[in-house]
């Protein structure tokens, strides 16, 4: 039992989110994707949104690595969305 295994699953969690971020955009968004479209989303007050959305990859990590037995990984990916869940509150 290894404790760096549960950084890392924070690691991939809060990485699954952004990129699950980044195609949500690039999908349905696409003209959002540059820093002008960050201050709009933060202007339109949709950022919380957007991160909760990006956060349902990390349901489909959180089972895999339980079905290959990466019991403390999974736990990092379920503080990650913890965090992210804590993190919209405010944003």
């Amino acid at each position: 039992m290894k404790k760096s295994d549960l950084f890392i699953g924070f690691i991939i969690g809060i990485v699954a989110t952004f990129l699950g971020v980044l195609v949500f955009l690039q999908l349905k968004l696409p003209e959002l994707i540059s820093i002008e479209g960050l201050s709009t989303i933060r202007e339109q007050g949709i950022m919380g949104k957007l991160i909760t959305l990006g956060a349902v990859i990390n349901l489909l990590l959180f089972f895999i690595l339980l079905k290959i037995n990466k019991d403390l990984m999974a736990r990092g990916i379920v503080l990650a969305t913890i965090v992210l869940a804590i993190s919209t509150l405010f944003l």
